[in-house]
């Protein structure tokens, strides 16, 4: 009798430790093989054929691959349509059934209830297992049933659930005897058709020192503040539970902000409509000025102010931005120029290494104040006094921006006090319509 295999397919959970699927199918009695897909649906759509994202990815896979092999196994890499991925494997293997951790952004929902029609139709069962957040889908609602649309009622729910259950772990790392055992060859990254790009994302800083100083220290961009975590997060090289753990009793201003990625998941879970529309319909009718040439100006950092010029060209250099510029930047784009969010949010999703469409989704239309828990309308930031604040010393300003003392240095694109002006008359403007 032909023996049967289980599969496991990676996907934003690129790591052997503590992987709940992967512990799942490792356990389940037959010898697993893991399999990576680059999805062209996605890839097809990348203009940039050296992505740092896809280096990055591959990296990883390599990482992985390399791992296995120790283990007489190797990762199985496939490019095309998953659907049509695994019609070609029901046709290679006798496979019993296809183990993956959830995603949930509509594309990912989509196509594995694709996947799963397709393996069901020849009796293989598609389980799939929560991995990426803490809490999911309806876990974390209200009393009545509904989901929550405010951060704070959110936060505070989601830290009872967390007190009130302890944080798993998967020790996946400790069934990989039961892998596949294969010789599987791995393709070069330009056999994907793509090449290696020279953006490096560095390694995540969660010790202890570094999570304590966190609050006191995440809003100054300069020397760079941060965890460096959100690429690990979005590819999955790092397990949420190990943050969550980390962020418990060391850090409450950190562990909100793993808890506001998860209520941002929520909400495009229970409202994908604001994947292309206003969270608060009230503002459907606001009238973006959407001015190309000043877009234009954003994007390359010439605005004439520093600190959101200095951030677009970290952005565009690195593929990344700091927190508190990106708001910063957003606040700009929407109220001092009256650009659409969906602009910025497209353009942040081309260029941003730790790009995740929930979070930018949820950060663009918070800056717009247009989302859920949104900053209010009347809130225009000065970009200056922003810049005073957070970099008193203009260290991160003339790092990014060397001719900013030079008179090659553009004039301010708008002056603030006319643009915060123009802003508020036009939000107020869109709310009043609506009761014409």
């Amino acid at each position: 009798m032909k023996q049967s295999y289980k599969v496991f397919w990676f996907r934003r959970d690129l790591r052997l430790h503590d992987n709940h699927g992967l512990y799942e199918a490792l356990r389940a009695g037959a010898p697993v093989l893991p399999l990576f897909i680059f999805d062209t649906s996605i890839t097809d759509k990348l203009q940039d054929k050296s992505d740092a994202r896809i280096s990055f990815i591959y990296k990883q896979l390599e990482t992985l691959h390399k791992a296995l092999r120790e283990r007489q196994s190797g990762l199985l890499l496939r490019i095309g349509k998953p659907v049509d991925v695994f019609q070609t494997l029901l046709n290679q293997y006798s496979i019993a059934a296809v183990f993956a951790n959830s995603d949930y952004e509509p594309y990912a929902t989509e196509r594995d209830n694709a996947v799963k029609q397709l393996l069901g139709a020849s009796g293989v069962q598609f389980q799939t297992y929560k991995d990426q957040v803490i809490f999911e889908k309806q876990e974390v609602l209200k009393p009545d049933g509904r989901p929550y649309t405010v951060f704070t009622p959110y936060s505070r729910k989601w830290k009872a659930l967390l007190a009130s259950a302890s944080v798993m772990h998967y020790p996946s790392e400790n069934h990989l005897p039961n892998l596949l055992k294969i010789d599987q060859e791995f393709p070069v990254l330009e056999a994907i058709g793509f090449q290696h790009s020279n953006l490096k994302i560095p390694d995540a800083v969660i010790d202890q020192q570094a999570l304590i100083a966190y609050a006191a220290n995440r809003n100054f961009p300069w020397p760079g503040n941060t965890s460096l975590a959100g690429p690990h997060l979005r590819f999955g090289t790092i397990s949420i539970r190990h943050l969550v753990l980390k962020a418990v009793g060391t850090s409450e201003t950190y562990l909100n902000e793993l808890i506001w990625r998860e209520f941002f998941m929520q909400i495009i879970w229970h409202f994908p409509r604001v994947l292309q529309e206003n969270f608060n319909p009230n503002y459907r009718l606001l009238a973006w000025r959407n001015n190309e040439q000043e877009f234009n100006r954003w994007c390359e950092g010439r605005t004439g102010y520093p600190l959101v010029d200095a951030g677009m060209r970290q952005l565009n250099q690195t593929g990344f931005m700091h927190n508190r510029v990106r708001m910063v930047a957003a606040g700009f784009l929407t109220k001092h120029l009256l650009i659409d969010w969906r602009w910025g949010e497209t353009y942040f999703a081309g260029k941003l290494l730790d790009y995740e469409l929930a979070s930018n989704n949820g950060n663009w239309q918070w800056a717009a104040g247009t989302g859920c828990d949104a900053a209010p309308y009347f809130r225009v930031y000065n970009p200056h006094e922003q810049a005073r604040k957070f970099d008193p010393d203009g260290q991160y300003t003339t790092y990014w921006i060397p001719e900013l003392n030079d008179s090659v240095y553009p004039k301010p694109i708008v002056e603030h006090t006319f643009a915060r002006s123009r802003a508020i008359h036009a939000y107020k403007q869109a709310l009043s319509m609506l009761s014409k």
